[in-house]
């Protein structure tokens, strides 16, 4: 077990299952350990007795209902979730119904399922019905008394009248709840567009761990129960962080990883129906796939963001990245269209972007995109012509974002060793060597690797391109990517 892990975790919780599974020791006993070990209610400790999340759970206690003429049960992961806890706070008293259905679907008796708080809380009226009732096992073994016992007559007339007011109004009750309100809701999107900036300037791995935390509060909110509109947000908040994960995975050297967090904001982008949400995603699928080597994809996810009706800058982003795929496929054509239609893009932008941070385009990044492109297809005159716009236009920004302008710098140094001038090359990259290395990502070891390669042409020669060369090669050892990869547990998963 993990020694920062919360006691009572699953893994805990698992454990203990199979240690006193290979004992022979029986259900009940399992679920009575449960209680006692971990502070579990009752009818929780049982499910974990055998191993069910809520939902599956809830489908068998629905199963279960069936069984019983009239007594059908409705049951979903978050009503058991308040079933268990109750009478806790947050939480929802279980009808009798509700009782013998779990009783069926865990194989055991009612009395198992209740403690003396429960029994304290439990209305008169369902104490003594459960004392004088016959237990599961009695009525599994005799069918036919069952069907001659009527504990509980059909209502008629005015009760039954009653009796159907009260459960609709019980039922909206528990409609009218909502496990998150909209300022919390306002504080989740505050924080993710918080951590959506601080991304461009903070250590990746520390950030990651904020990220991640985040998310998972998201999640568990998800869980439980809120008005559709507020599910919508959530979804939204969810898709968004789930984005910023794939992304820094991505620049963490983790491009499967990356790939998972992508797939998942994609769902929560479809679930939300919110279609900036599904372009930003596309946009950092391209970019995932491009660093992956899968050009062509890179090239659909961008043109497949690009079908949506968007506002902000993502369609500047999902043009730069498509150009720079095209590029690297050697297709001028394709590169310098798709390297108009950002400025076009930029030229229709009318307002701000919802997140911002990584999650924008601002000039300087755009001119960033150009200038690998130009480099790319053999326009070394043009490529730093893009790169010192790209500087200037980086020096006036509020936030400079590290990995950009180094990448831009790196483009610099490419253009002067395109032009024979390592020396200028080496002047180029002094800012990008001088980084530190939590802050040397994929994206700038890679497009050092590949300037590394110009570097040992026979046209690049000379002591100043021999020094470049054991430069980027000692940069590269001591990078983020490889710290994570060293550590306990690293490299792809």
């Amino acid at each position: 077990m993990n020694a920062s892990s919360k006691f009572g975790s699953r893994a805990d919780r698992n454990a203990l299952r199979q240690d006193m599974t290979i004992a022979g020791c029986a259900l009940a006993d399992i679920a009575i350990e449960m209680r006692t070990r971990f502070g579990l209610r009752p009818r929780e400790a049982w499910r974990h007795a055998y191993g069910w999340t809520l939902q599956e759970a809830a489908d068998r206690i629905t199963q279960a209902s069936i069984q019983r003429v009239g007594e059908s049960v409705a049951a979903d992961a978050s009503l058991l979730g308040k079933w268990e806890k109750w009478p806790g706070p947050s939480s929802r008293r279980p009808s009798l119904s509700v009782l013998f259905a779990m009783a069926g679907a865990f194989s055991c008796r009612v009395e198992e399922l209740l403690d003396l708080e429960d029994r304290r809380a439990l209305p008169e009226a369902d104490l003594h019905l459960l004392t004088h009732r016959p237990s599961l096992t009695e009525t599994l073994e005799t069918p036919t008394m069952v069907a001659s016992i009527n504990l509980t007559p059909e209502p008629t007339g005015a009760v039954l009248v009653r009796l159907a007011a009260d459960e609709s109004a019980t039922w909206a009750q528990w409609a009218e709840s909502s496990n998150v309100g909209d300022i919390a809701l306002e504080q989740l999107m505050a924080e993710t567009r918080s951590l959506a900036s601080d991304y461009l300037t903070s250590d990746p791995v520390a950030l990651f761990v904020r990220t991640r935390a985040l998310r998972d509060r998201v999640f568990a909110l998800l869980e439980g129960h809120q008005y559709p509109r507020q599910s919508t947000d959530l979804y939204v908040t969810a898709g968004y962080l789930c984005g910023l994960l794939a992304w820094m995975s991505s620049d963490l050297g983790q491009l499967r990883d990356a790939d998972t967090q992508g797939r998942t904001a994609w769902l929560c982008a479809e679930l939300a129906g919110h279609n900036n949400l599904r372009a930003w995603v596309l946009s950092t699928r391209s970019k995932v796939a491009f660093w992956d080597g899968r050009l062509r994809e890179a090239i659909n996810f961008a043109r497949r963001g690009a079908t949506y009706s968007t506002t902000g800058t993502v369609a500047v982003l999902l043009a730069c990245q498509e150009a720079d795929a095209w590029s690297e496929l050697g297709a001028q054509e394709e590169s310098l269209a798709s390297l108009v239609r950002a400025k076009e893009a930029r030229a229709a932008t009318n307002c701000e972007d919802e997140i911002g941070g990584i999650f924008t385009c601002q000039p300087a990044r755009q001119e960033n995109y150009a200038a690998a492109v130009q480099l790319r297809l053999g326009r070394p005159a043009d490529a730093l012509r893009s790169a010192d716009n790209a500087l200037a236009l980086l020096a006036v920004q509020p936030v400079r974002a590290y990995g950009t302008e180094a990448q831009i710098h790196i483009s610099q140094a490419a253009a002067h060793l395109a032009s024979g001038e390592a020396e200028g090359a080496f002047e180029a990259l002094a800012p990008v060597l001088a980084l530190p290395p939590d802050h040397r990502l994929e994206p700038v070891i890679r497009r050092l690797s590949e300037l590394c390669t110009a570097v040992h042409r026979p046209s690049a020669g000379g002591t100043a391109a021999a020094g470049l060369r054991q430069a980027v090669e000692e940069f590269c050892m001591d990078s983020a990517p490889r710290h994570l990869a060293l550590s306990p547990g690293g490299g792809s998963a």
